[in-house]
Order: structure tokens, then C-alpha cells, then sequence
């Protein structure tokens, strides 16, 4: 399994912001630019770094690979930072899905690849209609952080680290 074939990803992107979208229609996420109405998350670049989209659920992993596994959405990454992000568009009861989509796609990616060049990861979970920070259970952060060196954050806006 290659979370970097190139016919996955997209990009470089280097603007100061731009979104991911998920039309929620069995098509894969994408980066626009043009229409923040579309926007799931917004990602916010502000040292204008080349980032590279892969389109993980539907392209790195499809539907009939790993039958009753979760995948997230897709991946961000640089020469030092790997974010994962899933994307969401629902109304109550999403997070622990979320959540399980991310260790789910963390453990398929450490299968396959060495993390280490990576100084930075994180794993977003991100829902259109909560767009808002909201705070995890510290249990839950240290956790998540000891078994699979990402940090986590539930919110819709990806910060990307100078």
C-alpha cells in the first residue's frame, strides 16, 4: 500500500489558504481554492509552504481493499510534516468515527512506511458543520499521541507549521 503514488496526489499547493472537500457522493476529497462555500476544512499556510494533497479513501485505499476497515479522507504533507485529515459533514455523533477513521489510517501508514522523516504529525478530524475548536479528553490527546506519535485535534481549520 503506497501513500505516495502519485496518482493520488495533487499539488504542490502553496497559497496562504486554501480548503478540502469532500462532496460525500463515493468521489474521492480534493483541494479547492476557488470556493470556500465547498470548504470542509481550511487550511492555513502562512509561510506559504509547498504542500502535497493525497487522496487516501478512494484512491491510496479503495472501498474493496481492507473490507470493515476505516481510511481517512486524505493526507497533507511536506519535506517534515504529515498531517492526516478526515472530513465530515454531519450533525451529531461523529467524532468517535472520526477518531477510529485516523488510528485506523495511522496504522495502515506505519505498515507500510517509515514515519521518522516526518517531524511533525497530526491527525485532524474535521466536520463542516462544527467548525469551531473543540476540546479532547487530555486522556484521550496523551493516548493517542503514546501509541502512534500524532497529535490530534478536532477542528475545521488545519494550521500548518512554519
Amino acid at each position: 500500500m503506497d501513500f505516495f503514488k502519485p496518482q493520488c496526489q495533487s499539488g504542490p499547493f502553496n497559497q496562504t489558504q486554501f480548503g478540502l472537500c469532500d462532496d460525500q457522493n463515493a468521489t474521492r476529497a480534493y483541494v479547492d481554492i476557488a470556493n470556500p462555500a465547498k470548504w470542509v476544512a481550511t487550511v492555513e499556510n502562512p509561510s506559504q509552504k509547498a504542500i502535497i494533497f493525497t487522496a487516501i479513501d478512494k484512491c491510496v485505499i479503495q472501498d474493496c481493499d481492507a473490507p470493515g476497515r476505516g481510511r481517512c479522507d486524505g493526507m497533507l504533507t511536506t519535506e517534515d510534516l504529515l498531517y492526516l485529515v478526515e472530513l465530515k459533514d454531519q450533525k451529531a455523533n461523529w467524532q468517535p468515527h472520526a477518531i477510529q477513521q485516523l488510528e485506523s489510517t495511522i496504522q495502515f501508514l506505519r505498515a507500510h512506511h517509515d514515519l521518522t522523516p516526518f517531524r511533525h504529525k497530526k491527525a485532524f478530524a474535521c466536520n463542516k458543520r462544527h467548525r469551531a475548536f473543540t476540546t479532547i479528553d487530555n486522556e484521550l490527546q496523551r493516548r493517542f499521541f503514546r501509541e502512534y506519535g500524532f497529535r490530534i485535534d478536532v477542528q475545521a481549520t488545519v494550521l500548518v507549521l512554519p
